[in-house]
């Protein structure tokens, strides 16, 4: 099956592991001999190292490092955590979907280098599986560091599933409880925040293929359907059914999709709002 309420599944026009890594290193090369002032740079986070996990967890422990958090020890428990396949194979498909969605993402290293959204999100994998190998205090840190460094705050025991896109990121917050499904593409300044101070599920759920807009807040222990949209500002406080579309304060569903429509990689985000729709 196909469409937004399915997992992540590899398309044909994907490349695999070998051909991603061997075309962002001929992007790099490339860029290196039209920009010789960005030679070095590029050598040492792409061209010295010998795959993607270790030019990745490079740039990120060199972003990340700090006083007391030195950038060879994250770089080395990064690498470790990449080479898990379950982790490997999400950082695979969150490049591919910066790619396929973002028409500012000209190449595949354009993602790697600069998109500090992907960067914050690998980073959050990384802190998810320390999180779920015993490791919480180091977790704990790592998710603070890169609050710091990215304003992204992600709780490493969020489950966040494969082929996502925070764009931009600034100010995305996504609360301990949270699940986010396959396909999702994230704008900034979305909050998935908990309701209540007891324990167990009080963050939201957000199904496959999910779009949220720019400045959305998803509070409590609700779920937002799989192929939905939520427009930009709105904030959910109830359900959204799947395939709908909903926007407001409190948000209101305007609008049921075909099940073929897929927000989460259209990234339409202002169709299926009616025009006499009042707050």
């Amino acid at each position: 099956a196909e469409g937004p309420s399915c997992a992540w599944q590899w398309q044909p026009h994907h490349k695999s592991y070998a051909e991603l890594w061997a075309t962002i290193r001929e992007e790099v090369q490339a860029a290196s001999e039209t920009e010789p002032v960005l030679a070095s740079f590029l050598y040492s986070t792409v061209l010295a190292h010998q795959s993607l996990e270790r030019s990745l967890a490079f740039i990120l422990a060199n972003k990340l490092e700090s006083k007391t958090i030195l950038g060879t020890q994250l770089m080395d428990i990064m690498h470790d955590a990449f080479l898990d396949r379950e982790t490997s194979d999400a950082l695979h498909a969150d490049i591919m979907a910066v790619y396929d969605r973002d028409p500012a993402c000209e190449h595949y290293s354009t993602c790697l280098l600069f998109f500090k959204g992907f960067q914050a999100l690998q980073s959050h994998r990384v802190a998810h599986y320390l999180w779920t190998h015993g490791r919480r205090t180091l977790a704990l840190a790592l998710q603070s560091r890169v609050s710091q460094v990215f304003h992204v705050d992600i709780h490493p025991a969020a489950v966040l599933g494969k082929g996502l896109m925070l764009d931009h990121a600034t100010g995305v917050v996504v609360g301990e409880t949270a699940r986010i499904g396959d396909n999702t593409s994230i704008l900034h300044h979305v909050t998935l925040g908990g309701s209540g101070n007891t324990q167990g599920q009080r963050h939201p759920k957000v199904g496959d293929g999910v779009l949220l807009g720019a400045g959305v807040s998803i509070l409590g222990d609700v779920t937002v359907g799989c192929g939905s949209k939520v427009g930009a500002g709105s904030v959910v406080m109830n359900d959204v059914p799947p395939h709908s579309v909903a926007v407001g304060v409190p948000a209101r569903v305007l609008d049921v999709k075909p099940p073929k429509d897929d927000p989460g990689q259209n990234m339409d985000q202002t169709g299926g709002f009616m025009a006499d729709y009042v707050i």
